[in-house]
This record gives structure tokens, sequence and C-alpha cells, in this order.
């Protein structure tokens, strides 16, 4: 797409977050509302619209090549992205689950729900690509070089002479040859046969006539059949009811990759654009300096020195030079500013006077209204109902859109088709540079100047000052005091660089690699009826699509961006448990993958034997604190995360799981917002722990179910044709999907796997793939059964977020069944309740 399509979606989006910014800032945004579902509506129908931006800016932020509307749109796209945590946090607050189903929103809204599907930024390893490049070297060389001896072993173990290697040649070579002898044999055999037979028969007595028009009958009907069932297969592709084969994407001249390298080229552009504004940042500063810089120094002391002059008149002596931490001579000017505005605003600081104190009289008489009568509802803010918190990111937001309509919006660009960089904006943001460097150059010359004005004086009229420097001591003692307050944590490896470390934790195992994946690899369809579902008081079980969306906000989106880091509610932990085979490690690698995180495996299986002791594990969690704050973001992975706080050890566990038990949780707590490290626990049976000691230490929990009807569909296609097979009438996906309840993706991938062999893709043009063959590899495996997937269920209601989920949801059928329990009469009855207990205290008094 051109500049101008990008420019046209991203006045779009800016559109769309002045009119959401506008509607959160009003008061019918702010009002309270008394009923949980309709507010949840209301978050819900903000939470998508969010999105719907959030989908724009990110496909406006990839392509535009213009480095200073980059910066605008990064600002906008990090304050998006924290608002869209911020009402993720408000929902699970309003239904106390980490799910959410939109299906009636959509619905209302006229979506699908792939256009509220969200997207990982891809500035989150394009940024740092060279980074994450270099880690990966040094990770692929220090592999390389300690596990050399390793790969030389395992050659030296297997050894074998000249002679016995030609002696299995020969074997192999026989066999064969005696295999294609045996072949050659049974044609000759049936040749003979097939002579016999029709020398037995006799000759064909059939007209030659007769014989040609048989021929034409059979190949005309079949050639017919072939051009029809073309011709079938052809509109079924054109109405979407059948996949094509042989898909556009492979051929180099389709449109999709036609669109894929244009998006590169704009990348590649993007960089170049990039290192040409940077040196122009350089350039123009050091002409502004050059050019304007003199006389903008001239003009600051011609400044200075008049006030000088106008302070002498005033009070008779020199004026103190405010310090560099007052901001030195800047000071004077907004002092005298200020000054200004007020005395040129003499009466209307006068009407506000009295403004002010019509408003503290009202407070007071609203004050005497309140406790005034007993059991009346505290007026204005007071009112209860659900309120949204305050966001910190919508002042960020609010400030880049008066940004880009004040500068971006209404811009002329017919001049600039190549979207580089403008010199006047540069030179409007350089300038005020120049002049913050030159008034530090004149504050040192003018305080010299003041200095000797002072002494000049000062021998003239016979006086002498030293109170002023009594107090600038005194005041350098409290600064001195204030210091010392705050200890810092001992560095156990002071002397040691980075790199070092960084090769020892790799060498150790602890830093490890992780295949490449993404997020959206982890493939799962949409759940469709999950608040029908929820209106008839049934819990649904998420979809896989559910927990893709789920990880992606917890894992994915806050550590991609320092500032939404710091600013979003903070998620220092996460546990995902499911059952064998539902992708837990997968989402760890698409995390890592995402973010182009640094990978550390505590798992208890793999720290066992290493640094050990008290102090070995002390230096062990230090250097993984360390290293993972110098090269943020990190990913700590604990594997079987449950054996850490395990009720019982196995007597053949040698691994010893609880020698995280007591740190592990004091490490998760100390934690800050600045700090981008998450802590990722992945569970089989999480029933085994103490369940107390594991939801202290893991803030989210992620449960992840058996793939529905639907998911188990997409999966089958999906992985058909990515492992060379091909979509068939023969193929019946539906009853496939149907028989394979209660098998989990990984499941799945090894059936598939399993069927398209080599060969068997060699065979799909004359024998397409049938359900049946899919049936006996499943058939070998155990599915995950309906017994396990309910006793997940009933550990997660003993969770926190659990028991509120249960407790909000008996309150509702209270509600529902006692004929409005909930309503005035209820709350007047504790009301009555407090009266009585009131009463009886004073009695006994």
């Amino acid at each position: 797409m051109s500049h101008s399509t990008y420019n046209l979606q991203w006045n779009e989006a800016q559109s769309q977050i002045k009119e959401l910014l506008e509607y959160e800032t009003t008061p019918e945004g702010q009002k309270p509302e008394t009923d949980r579902v309709s507010a949840f509506q209301t978050v819900a129908v903000l939470y998508i619209k969010y999105i719907q931006v959030f989908r724009k800016l990110e496909e406006c932020f990839y392509q535009i090549v213009h480095p200073q509307k980059r910066i605008v749109l990064r600002h906008v796209l990090d304050g998006t992205m924290g608002r869209l945590l911020e009402l993720k946090n408000e929902m699970v607050n309003l239904e106390f689950s980490e799910y959410h189903f939109f299906d009636d929103v959509l619905s209302d809204m006229k979506l699908t729900p792939a256009d509220i599907e969200i997207p990982v930024p891809r500035y989150f390893t394009q940024d740092n690509e060279k980074d994450i490049k270099d880690r990966m070297k040094l990770m692929a060389e220090t592999l390389a070089k300690y596990r050399l001896d390793e790969t030389t072993d395992k050659k030296e173990e297997i050894k074998m002479s000249l002679e016995e290697a030609i002696k299995i040649i020969q074997v192999h070579e026989r066999a064969r040859q005696g295999c294609l002898r045996a072949k050659f044999m049974r044609e000759i055999r049936a040749q003979e046969e097939r002579e016999k037979m029709l020398s037995l028969q006799g000759a064909s007595t059939m007209d030659p006539d007769v014989a040609s028009t048989y021929i034409q009958k059979v190949w005309k009907g079949y050639s017919q059949r072939n051009k029809t069932s073309k011709l079938r297969e052809e509109e079924l592709i054109f109405i979407g009811m059948q996949p094509n084969s042989d898909t556009p994407s492979k051929h180099k001249d389709s449109p999709l990759n036609k669109v894929a390298r244009r998006e590169e080229e704009r990348v590649l552009i993007q960089s170049q654009h990039e290192r040409e504004y940077q040196d122009a940042l350089v350039n123009i500063k050091e002409k502004i300096r050059e050019a304007e810089g003199p006389d903008i120094k001239e003009n600051m002391q011609d400044q200075i020195r008049q006030w000088f002059i106008e302070t002498r008149d005033a009070t008779g002596k020199f004026p103190d030079y405010p310090s560099d931490d007052e901001g030195g001579s800047a000071a004077i000017f907004k002092t005298k500013e200020e000054g200004g505005e007020e005395g040129g605003n003499g009466e209307g600081g006068k009407k506000k006077g009295k403004k002010g104190k019509k408003k503290k009289g009202e407070k007071k008489k609203k004050g005497k209204k309140k406790g005034g009568k007993k059991g009346e509802a505290p007026a204005g803010d007071d009112e209860e109902g659900f309120r949204m918190a305050p966001s910190c990111f919508m002042p960020g937001m609010d400030e880049a859109t008066q940004t880009y309509e004040e500068i971006w919006k209404y811009r002329d660009e017919n001049e600039n088709f190549q979207q580089k960089y403008d010199a006047e904006l540069i030179k409007e943001l350089k300038r005020g540079e120049v002049e913050s460097e030159i008034r530090v150059q004149v504050d040192d010359l003018m305080r010299q100047e003041l200095k000797n004005l002072k002494a000049a004086l000062q021998k003239d009229m016979g006086k002498k000052g030293g109170k002023g420097s009594a107090k600038k001591k005194g005041g350098k003692k409290k600064d001195k005091k204030a210091g010392k307050k705050g200890k810092k944590e001992k560095d156990l490896t002071p002397d040691r660089t980075i790199e070092s470390l960084y090769e020892e934790l790799v060498k150790e195992g602890i830093l490890v690699q992780y295949p490449k994946v993404k997020v959206s690899d982890y493939m799962g369809e949409y759940s469709y009826l999950g608040t029908t579902l929820r209106q008839a008081n049934i819990e649904p079980m998420p979809s896989l699509s559910d927990v893709r969306r789920v990880v992606t906000e917890y894992g994915v989106l806050p550590m991609g961006s320092q500032t939404v880091h710091e600013n979003s509610p903070h998620v220092k932990s996460l546990m995902i448990a499911g059952p064998h085979g539902t992708g837990k490690r997968m989402l760890v690698n698409a995390i890592c993958s995402e973010l182009g995180a640094n990978l550390m495996d505590l798992t208890a299986e793999n720290i066992c034997g290493k640094y050990p002791g008290k102090a070995g594990l002390t230096m062990l969690l230090h250097l993984v604190m360390k290293v993972g704050k110098l090269l943020q973001p990190t990913i700590v992975y604990i594997g079987n995360c449950e054996k850490t706080f395990i009720k019982k050890v196995a007597k053949n566990d040698m691994s010893d799981p609880k020698r995280l038990k007591k740190e592990l949780p004091k490490i998760i707590k100390k934690m800050v917002p600045e700090d981008r490290i998450l802590f990722v626990g992945t569970s089989l049976t999480p029933w085994d722990a103490d369940i107390k000691s594991l939801c202290q230490c893991y803030q989210k929990i992620i449960l992840i179910p058996r793939p529905d009807y639907a998911s188990r569909y997409l999966l089958f296609k999906d992985l058909i044709l990515r492992n060379g097979g091909r979509m068939s009438p023969t193929l019946d996906l539906s009853s496939l999907a149907k028989i394979s309840d209660g098998y989990t993706p990984g499941h799945i991938i090894g059936a598939v796997k399993h069927v398209l062999t080599e060969r068997r893709i060699q065979q799909l043009h004359r024998k397409p793939l049938t359900a049946l063959e899919f049936v006996t590899p499943l058939a070998r495996i155990d599915p995950i059964y309906k017994e396990e997937e309910e006793q997940f269920k009933k550990w997660y209601v003993k969770t926190p977020l659990g028991k509120k989920r249960a407790k909000l949801k008996a309150d509702e059928e209270e509600g529902e069944g006692g004929g409005g329990g909930k309503g005035k009469n209820g709350k007047g009855g504790k009301k009555k309740g407090k009266g009585k207990k009131k009463g009886k205290g004073k009695k006994k008094k």
C-alpha cells in the first residue's frame, strides 16, 4: 500500500481514539454502574474498540517510513496497548475470571472474532534485532565451545573397522539385488501366464470399427468426468467451501508474496530514513549553534545584566544568582513572566478569591447536610456502583493526539513524496536544546560577573555577607543524611563482565535456546457460545483461542515495552496448567520468540547438582536476576512448578524439587515494574502442591482445556496442509474431528506426522487421504478423559480467583431464587442489625 493509505489509516485511528477519550472523560463515561452485567458490557465495548484501534496503529507503525511520524505513533501505540491491559484488569475484577466471552457484543457490533484478534507489535523484535542476533551468536559460540568434548566422546564410542563396514555394505547390496531379482521374476511369470491364457482363448473376432467406437466411448466418458470434476472443484474453491490445494502463496508472483516483499522493502526504507534522521539531528544542531549561538548568548547576557540593575535599584543590593538545581537563569525569566501575568490579571485574581470563598462556604454547607441526618446516602462522588480506576495512559494518549492534530493532521507533504525527515521540525526541537546548553555557559560567566559586582559594592559600602554560606553548609548536611537512606542489594559478582556471566549460565545449561514459534501458531477456534452458557448458569470451558489471547495479554504485551510494563498492572509471575500435550511449553517458547527474550530454565531436574548448597543457590539466583535485569526482557521458566510446593516428595525423586520453595517467593516479591522479568511455570498436576503457597507465588493462573470440536477441526485441517497433505472429498474432517474428542493438540500433531510420511505424500496424486488413516495412530494413544478435566476444574475453583467466581455465582443464584435478597430490604435488614448491637452496647455501659 502507498504512504497516503497508511496516513489515512492513522487518521482514522486517531479520530477513534479522540472519541474514546472524550467518552471516558465525560460524566457519562465516569458515571458509576450499579448492575455488574451492564458494567461489564460497557468495559467490553471499550476493550473491543481499543483492540480495533490497536490493530490499525500497529500496522501503521510497521509500515510508515517517516521517522518523525513514527515517534508520535509509538507514543499512541504504547498508550493504546497500556489502556487495553487496564481494561482487561477491570474485566477480571468484574467477572473474577481470566477468560471473557464477547459473542453477544460482537454480534451487536457486527464484528467477527478475527476483527478482535490481538496482534503482537513487530517492533518488539525489530527495534532490538541487532542485540538479539549478538546474544544468539554468543550463545551458539559458547555451546559449540563447551559441548565439543561431548560430541567427540560420542564419535569415539562408535568404532568400526574398514572390513566390518565393507561387510555391512555388501549384505545390504546383496539384499537389494535379491529383491529386484524376485520382482523381475514375478513380472516374467505373470507375462507368461497372460500369453498362455490368450493362446487358449484364441484370436479376437471383434470388428475394428466396433472396437474403435468402444475405445472412443470409454475415453470420452473419462475425459468429460475429469472436466466436470475440475469445474466443480473450481466452483467450491471460489465460494470458499474447499481449500485450494495449489495455493497461490507458493508462486513467487502471487499477490500475497508481492505484498510481503513490499512490506520488507518498506522496513528497509524505514531503517535508512531513521539513519538519515539521526545524522540530521546532529548536523542541524551544529548549524544552529554556529549561526544563532552568538546572538542567543548575547541576548541572554543583556537580559541577566538588566535583571541585576533592576533588582539593585529596587532593593539596594544585587540579587543571589539561582543555582543549577533551581534552573539557573531560566528561573529568573519564569518568575518575571509569572509576576507579569499576576500583575495584568489583578482584578481577575480578586474575583477568583471571592469565588473561592463562596466555594468554601458551599463545601461547609454540604458537610453539614451530610452529617445532619443519619442513614442518608452520600451524594456526588460517593454513589455506590462500579467505577473504572484512573488510567495511567490516557494523559499520554491525549498529549500524543494533540501533537498529531497540531503538527501532522493538516501538514502539506506534497513535496515530501519519499517521506524523509522534516528539517523545520528538527530546527524547532534543537533550537531549545542549543539555548539550554548556551544558558549553562552563560550562567557560569554571569555568576562570576555578579560575584565581582558584589565584591565591588562591598568595598564601597563596607559590608560583609557570611550568612548565606552558613545556610548552604546546613543544606549540604541535610542532603548527605538523605543520601544515606535506602539499602542496596549486595552485588556478589562486582568484578565480572556481563559477557562472562552470560557465558557461565549458558555453560551450566540455565540459559537455553528455544525454537522460534509465534503466538499465532498456537491454533484454536473462537468460542461462540460462552455468553449463552453463562446466561444459562453453566460455566463454559475456554477455547484454545481464549488461551492464546490471555497469554498475549499477560506474557507478551506488557513485556515488550518498558513504558507499558512500568505503568500497566504489574504481572510478575504466570502459571500455565493443563493436561499433557496441550502446548504449555510451546506457549513459553512463543512468548520468548515474540519478545526476543532470554529463556532461563530453573526446572528442578535442570538445576539438580548445579550450584550446590545454600551459598550456591544464592549465587545461582543472583546470576539469574542480574543477567535478567541487564539483558531485558527475560523469561524464567520452571517446568512442573507444582513440585516446588509439593505436599509429599516421592522417594525415587532425586532432583530436590523443594530447593526453590523459600527463595522463589522472596525474589518475585522484590521485583519492581522497572524489571522486565517474568516467571512462567507449567504444571501437569497442580493439585499435588500446597495450593496456598502455589497461588501466593504465581500471580496469574491460566488453565488450558482439551480442544473443542471447532479447534480440533481447525488443527487437523491446518496440520495436514502444513505437512504436505492435500484436502480431498474423500477426507471427512468433520467426522475425524468428532471422533477425536479428548485428544490434545500434541496427540493430533503426532498422528498427522505419523500418517504423512514422505512416501505417503508422493502417493497423494493417485491415492487421496482418508479419515480412516488417522484413526489407527490416534487409537494407540490414551486420550484425556473427562474425569481428568473435571479434576482440573475442581482444583481451579480452590484458587483465589476461582473462589471469588464461585462466590459471585452463588450470590447471583441466591438473588434470583430468594426474591430480591440483594434489594433495599436486604440492606435495611443489615442496618437494623447494626443498630441493635449499638443499643446493647449502651445498656452494658
